[in-house]
């Protein structure tokens, strides 16, 4: 096995960790630019910034200290997990300080086997089963075979060689740790309390009490609703739109373009599905790969998308040239803008005014474009190319409106849908009260809770539905129990009914049938584990604190002096 990792790691692995490299350093490197301790790339003028064995002022350094840590993150939380940029930073901060505490205690450079053990605890090689995968790494693999940029095999065996040397810095840092044996008997009795529950359930969207607001009502709302219905700032533009479909007609593909093209980008064309087979007494047959079969069976698919792509480019490519002409043209006016549209025979079309949160469709509904078009103003009438979903467009400032509070007459509606929710749900949560006093009174009288509820919906008119929880404990509860459930039963004692909470469009009551509390003695083995388990849990806070400390006042030494 040792073998076959090394050996793929070798050959394989340079695509791979290119493009999770690249992804980290593009989303992270830029943000890190206002983060504490971390300055732009200009050298005028600039300071030295050592942090460990970093230069915080050079962007080399930056882009050093991020993508190593970004790769790792990657590495340690795979595929679908997502960092954010300020989690990555930290990690990224608290990693150097780590590997610098390394070098100071002398800690060796991880051997063979331990580079391979690491490897294989890696999430981004597991399989469904948590464990290390080949078919997995495989398909992985397949699937970078068109990012010819990489990384050395060096660089990777570096990285995660560094994190074995972390993780043995942060087990010193962590310690055994130390527990009260209050605190276990606290977390036993959380954990493994066994409960019997048996639940009320009650839809909300069955609930529908007549509520008619009355104007005043319903203005004294608006009133007190602060900036809830402010109309937020809008831009007011004219675009110049430059249609992909116009260069359509201009665009050729050759069949090596479209195969090209094809296996650049294959996940974007999916193989048609076979037809289904009639005989169910045929087995089924999974034909070996053909690369040329599948191109020919989506070879329009492809052709059509490359010309769009390629047209697109050409309707960028016209707008960005129009739009240096009008720069070299120096229109800086309105007059003037109109003026040289007319001479070059263009017409811009007014679009209604729009917010920043709702791009209008003759945008393409593209992000870019609107935030283009609030950066303009009566100091920048023109923007420059924007690319679309559908071409391309120049945008023309004519007026930014600023917020303001709407009259009542525009937001009637909307307060009054308001209104109406709002008193809904209150009216539903005093019943919820009710329903719970009512059901715990016939409780204790000796109903159940099914014939309790049963009572409670003739009286209330809520129709509730219950249910029985087999008995379990929190560590090995059911894995549909409602979440909401489980927060009732810190303050849930035997025979209690909970307050009645929300969960969706549901209110649901618990009540709680029977509760066995756990052996709490030292004896028992749980007592034991869990000891060790917060044992560790502490530790690991202990340490990340420590670490935390440490990069604040490494980061302190060079700060920039605050006037």
């Amino acid at each position: 096995m040792i073998t076959w990792i090394q050996k793929y790691f070798q050959h394989h692995f340079r695509i791979i960790f290119a493009v999770l490299l690249g992804g980290v350093i593009i989303a992270f490197v830029f943000t890190i630019g206002a983060a504490p301790g971390i300055g732009n790339a200009d050298r005028r003028g600039m300071v030295d910034r050592p942090f460990f064995n970093y230069n915080l002022s050079l962007q080399a350094d930056q882009q050093r200290l991020m993508g190593d840590a970004g790769l790792s993150a990657n590495l340690r939380v795979g595929a679908m997990a997502q960092l954010d940029g300020e989690q990555i930073q930290n990690y990224a901060f608290q990693r150097a300080a780590t590997l610098h505490l390394a070098d100071e205690w002398h800690v060796p450079a991880p051997t063979p086997a331990e580079i391979t053990a690491q490897i294989k605890t890696l999430r981004m090689f597991a399989g469904q089963d948590g464990q290390f995968d080949a078919k997995a790494y495989q398909t992985f693999r397949d699937n970078l075979k068109t990012n010819p940029r990489g990384l050395t095999e060096g660089d990777l065996v570096r990285i995660i060689g560094d994190d074995v040397r972390a993780e043995k810095v942060q087990a010193l840092l962590a310690g055994p740790g130390y527990v009260l044996p209050a605190d276990v008997k606290t977390q036993l009795v959380r954990s493994d309390t066994t409960w019997t529950l048996v639940t009320a359930t009650v839809e909300y969207s069955a609930f529908k009490p007549e509520i008619t607001p009355t104007e005043p009502e319903l203005t004294q709302y608006f009133e007190q609703a602060g900036g809830r219905y402010d109309i937020p700032p809008r831009v007011v533009v004219e675009s110049l739109e430059f249609s992909a479909l116009n260069y359509l007609a201009t665009v050729n593909v050759t069949e090596a373009d479209a195969r090209a093209f094809y296996d650049a980008n294959p996940s974007r064309f999916p193989k048609p599905p076979e037809p289904a087979k009639t005989d169910a007494t045929t087995p089924v047959v999974t034909p070996p790969a053909n690369p040329a079969a599948d191109f020919a069976a989506v070879r329009a698919q492809v052709e059509s998308t490359l010309k769009f792509d390629r047209a697109q480019k050409e309707a960028t490519k016209a707008a960005s040239n129009i739009s240096l002409a009008m720069f070299e043209s120096k229109a800086k006016t309105a007059e003037a803008l109109a003026a040289f549209l007319a001479k070059n025979k263009l017409a811009a079309k007014p679009l209604a005014p729009f917010a920043r949160d709702a791009a209008p469709a003759e945008l393409g509904g593209s992000s870019e474009a609107v935030a283009e078009a609030f950066r303009l103003s009566k100091d920048r009438l023109t923007s420059d190319a924007i690319s679309t979903p559908t071409g391309a467009v120049i945008l023309f400032w004519k007026e930014t409106q600023a917020s303001r509070k709407p009259l009542f007459s525009e937001a009637k509606e909307k307060v009054s849908t308001d209104y109406i929710e709002g008193e809904r749900r209150k009216r539903f949560i005093d019943l919820g009260k009710t329903a719970k006093a009512e059901l715990e009174t016939r409780i204790k009288a000796g109903d159940t809770l099914e014939k309790a509820a049963s009572a409670v919906a003739t009286s209330s008119g809520l129709k509730l539905e219950t249910k029985t929880v087999a008995p379990f404990a929190a560590r090995n509860r059911p894995q549909d129990l409602d979440y909401s459930i489980l927060g009732t039963l810190e303050r849930l004692e035997k025979g209690q009914v909970s307050d009645m909470v929300f969960s969706g469009d549901k209110g649901i009551f618990v009540h709680a049938a029977d509760k066995q509390a756990p052996d709490l003695s030292e004896s028992n083995p749980r007592f034991a584990e869990t000891r060790t388990q917060i044992a560790s849990y502490t530790g690991r806070i202990g340490a990340s604190s420590y670490l935390s400390e440490l990069v604040e006042k490494e980061l302190k030494k060079t700060a920039p002096k605050t006037e």
